[in-house]
């Protein structure tokens, strides 16, 4: 089959959805085991398991809200106005009028390195981000293919995607957390609560050691998957895929370090902030944030513009 931007659009949404079905039955499993290892059976484990999901709602509600602003402020990201840099404020709307989204807000980052990212609950509340690194180093047809990239993240809700994701994994590590110190201050070991078994206790600790690890490999790979559907989603609203393919070969030839960057926004960025940390061999390519800009260049220039 030819790989048309149609088609990569749809593989690359199927894949995350299976990828999201599974996390979520992943993590549903692994609060149950937890709950029955403490001892707790019946109404009392499902009950903890409900309080669980309700927690998390919580707390991605919040996030929902107020993860955009915190994102903003962690990258040193400034707002500025049309007149602070026309031509910026022209391809964003320009890219906004194809894509069928309302202006964001437009926010500049005092760096030498070339990146840009996205963020916002809905395209209501968006926000694109870009370095004066990014600005010096492309050329016109090249920055449109990155603000398409991320106005593509908007129009996927990546931003809201992402966070739901990122909070459950936090949740997940403070769980396997709370398991181990109830474990060692007895508070799973008493004679009541012995009827779930060894069995039970020892898949505890496996998944409680485990879990964390798995969850921030799916995590990675909803992170991986959602850039590849950003790139062609961007492609296909400038029908020029080359532009954006030119740009990540010299945002990834760019070797300086953003300054900002830290662990917690790294999968936001168009391209791995950390520079000398792009994936090299399967291992380092498990917990990256970000394909292989080979890979991204490559699917970008086989695509068929229809």
């Amino acid at each position: 089959m030819v790989p048309t931007i149609y088609n990569q659009i749809d593989s690359n949404r199927r894949k995350t959805i299976v990828l999201m079905i599974a996390f979520s039955l992943f993590i549903g499993v692994v609060v149950y085991v937890l709950v029955r290892a403490l001892g707790y059976q019946g109404l009392g484990a499902l009950s903890f398991v409900g309080l669980f999901l309700i927690i998390s709602g919580l707390i991605n509600l919040s996030s929902y809200y107020w993860s955009d602003k915190l994102v903003l402020g962690l990258s040193g990201a400034k707002p500025i106005e049309k007149k602070d840099n026309p031509e910026l404020f022209r391809t964003v709307e320009n890219i906004c009028i194809a894509a069928g989204l309302p202006l964001p807000k437009i926010y500049l980052i005092d760096d030498p390195a070339a990146n840009a990212f996205a963020t916002g609950r809905d395209p209501k509340h968006a926000a694109v981000a870009v370095t004066n690194g990014l600005l010096q180093r492309l050329d016109d047809l090249e920055l449109e293919g990155v603000i398409a990239h991320e106005l593509s993240h908007v129009k996927n809700y990546d931003s809201r995607l992402m966070s739901i994701v990122v909070v459950l994994v936090g949740l997940v590590a403070i769980l396997a957390d709370v398991f181990f110190r109830m474990m060692w201050w007895g508070r799973g070991g008493s004679s009541e609560r012995r009827g779930s078994g060894i069995l039970f206790l020892v898949l505890g600790i496996i998944a409680a050691i485990l879990a964390p690890i798995v969850a921030n490999l799916i995590k990675l790979a909803i992170s991986r998957r959602r850039e590849f559907l950003a790139d062609s989603s961007g492609a296909l609203i400038t029908r020029y895929p080359e532009g954006l393919a030119n740009a990540l070969i010299k945002i990834s030839a760019d070797q300086a370090t953003l300054k900002s960057a830290n662990n917690a926004t790294a999968h936001l960025y168009i391209s791995n902030p950390f520079k000398g940390k792009e994936a090299k061999n399967w291992l380092v390519r498990l917990f990256s944030t970000h394909p292989p800009i080979e890979e991204r260049v490559a699917a970008l220039k086989a695509m068929v513009v229809p």
